[in-house]
C-alpha cells in the first residue's frame, strides 16, 4: 500500500487557470458560481463540505456537513446543538469549511468566526426536511455513546410514535443551525505540474472590505 499510495497523482493538465479577473465581484457570488458548475456537472454532493472545529484543548476534528444556506452573511449548516462539533463551536467560535470537488480539480476553503443561525431562518429549513429526517433529529443524542444499533432504531420508532398524530414535526429545541461568517475565503484549481492556482478573498475589518490576494500553490 505505501509504494501505491507513493505513485497515486492526478495531473490537471486540461484544468483551466483561474486569474483575478476571472472572479466574481464578491466571494458569495464566485462560490455560488462554482456550486452551481459542480450542480451541472453532476458532482456527487456538490454541498458537502468538510467543516474543522478546535476544541478549547486545541486538539482538531473534522467531519462532512451539508452546506443549506449562502449569501453574503457567510455558509450554513445545521446540527444538533448539543452535539460535539456544537461544543467546540460555542467555545472557540470559530470554524473552518472545505468544499472538495475532486472531480473539477476545485476546492474552495471558508474560514471565519460563528453565529447561531436566526430561529426564523431555522424554522423555514425544518419545514423543507423530509419527516424521517425530522424524525431522527428528535431520536438521536448526536455524539453521545450508545450501546447497540438497536438503541438507535429504538429511539427512531419512540420518536415515530410520539408524533404519529402530529401532521407536521415540531423541530426538537437542540437542534439548529451555525453561519460561518467567512474571513477568508479561498479559490483553489488545480494546474499542471502542481503549480495550482489559489486565490484568496480576505475581509478587512477595519476598511470593511475585501480584497483578492494570489497564493503561492
Amino acid at each position: 500500500m505505501a509504494e501505491q499510495l507513493a505513485t497515486m497523482r492526478v495531473d490537471y493538465a486540461r484544468t483551466d487557470g483561474l486569474d483575478v479577473g476571472d472572479l466574481a465581484d464578491t466571494w458569495h457570488e464566485q462560490l455560488a458560481l462554482w456550486l452551481d458548475e459542480a450542480i451541472t456537472d453532476g458532482v456527487a454532493e456538490p454541498n458537502a463540505m468538510v467543516l474543522a472545529t478546535t476544541g478549547e484543548d486545541g486538539r482538531p476534528s473534522s467531519r462532512t456537513v451539508l452546506c443549506k444556506g449562502l449569501d453574503a452573511r457567510g455558509v450554513v449548516f445545521y446540527t444538533n446543538y448539543t452535539s460535539a462539533k456544537s461544543h467546540q463551536l460555542r467555545a472557540t467560535r470559530y470554524a473552518s469549511a472545505t468544499f472538495p470537488w475532486y472531480a473539477q480539480h476545485r476546492q474552495v476553503h471558508v474560514r471565519g468566526h460563528v453565529e447561531l443561525v436566526a430561529a426564523a431562518e431555522n424554522a423555514a429549513y425544518w419545514a423543507t426536511r423530509p419527516r424521517g429526517s425530522q424524525l431522527g433529529a428528535w431520536a438521536s443524542a448526536q455524539s453521545v455513546e450508545v450501546r447497540d444499533r438497536r438503541v438507535l432504531d429504538d429511539a427512531l420508532e419512540a420518536a415515530t410514535q410520539r408524533f404519529a398524530g402530529a401532521e407536521e414535526v415540531p423541530a426538537p429545541p437542540h437542534w439548529g443551525g451555525w453561519r460561518i461568517v467567512p474571513e477568508q475565503v479561498e479559490f483553489w484549481q488545480g494546474r499542471h505540474n502542481r503549480m495550482h492556482d489559489r486565490l484568496r478573498f480576505e475581509h478587512d475589518p477595519h476598511s470593511r472590505t475585501w480584497r483578492i490576494r494570489r497564493l503561492a500553490p
